[in-house]
């Protein structure tokens, strides 16, 4: 199988790297499941105070693997297949969002669709100026159901529906003001601001991190579970439509979508 992570552990600090460059880092399922157990890894080492995640390449994440998508939608099983990419991305976000450490995104470049869901569920997002955020779903005929809690938990309400209606880049300057990224800086300077923030983290206690991060879980209620398995079921009813199919079949070819009138 090929590699599309690594995991790497130094000085309590473990760095999640993806690294499918190539693709823009776009997400299968095989990518997700490593991503996952290195997850799991980090989980059951009590040395590391602090998780991290980076990405090789020039865009962060450009969201789920639209020709994978498209070959769930010739094949006869599409609908359990596309019901089960919903469940291991829903699997690797929720235990990003519970983990008991820190979890700090180093968004060196644009994050798309379900890499938004990724980066949001992390504690921080130090971001690149070159960065931006994009939900670019109804343009294929899908919706971003499975980000929608997290960014709703982040960014609230309105600033949540221009992301997911409109199809329009949120700048990095301009996520800081809703909430998304925590700091944007010069790109040469993201290396730096990255550390200096994980040196901050890791003069607290672990334990002292670990209660104050559930404990604000527990002041801004968020039923993770509920939400993710609703979305698990919308994510898997709008890639049956009509109008999905066409809208993956348009982009792969390069084309307007022609989208069935309502």
């Amino acid at each position: 199988m090929e590699k599309y992570a690594s995991l790497e552990i130094r000085d309590h600090v473990a760095e999640i790297r993806l690294q499918r460059a190539s693709k823009r880092n776009a997400l299968k399922r095989d990518f997700i499941e490593q991503l996952t157990e290195s997850v799991d890894r980090v989980t059951t080492n009590a040395n590391i105070r602090v998780l991290l995640i980076s990405a090789e390449g020039t865009v962060f994440c450009a969201g789920m693997d639209l020709g994978e998508m498209q070959q769930r939608a010739t094949s006869n099983d599409g609908k359990q297949q596309w019901r089960k990419d919903s469940e291991v991305y829903a699997e690797l976000l929720s235990k990003l969002f519970y983990l008991d450490i820190p979890t700090v995104v180093k968004l060196q470049g644009p994050v798309l669709a379900g890499g938004v869901g990724l980066v949001l569920a992390c504690d921080f997002i130090i971001a690149s100026e070159t960065a931006f955020f994009m939900l670019p779903e109804p343009m294929r005929g899908i919706t971003a159901a499975m980000v929608t809690p997290f960014l709703v938990y982040r960014a609230g309400g309105g600033s949540a529906t221009h992301l997911l209606l409109s199809g329009e880049r949120l700048s990095a300057v301009d996520s800081r003001t809703v909430g998304l990224s925590h700091d944007v800086v010069e790109e040469t300077q993201l290396d730096s601001r990255v550390d200096s923030l994980i040196a901050s983290i890791l003069t607290g206690s672990r334990s002292a991190l670990a209660i104050t991060k559930k404990h604000v879980q527990n002041c801004v209620p968020l039923d993770l579970k509920q939400h993710l398995q609703n979305s698990i079921n919308i994510s898997a009813e709008a890639r049956e439509t009509q109008d999905a199919r066409e809208g993956l079949s348009a982009f792969l070819e390069k084309r307007k979508p022609n989208w069935q009138p309502e």
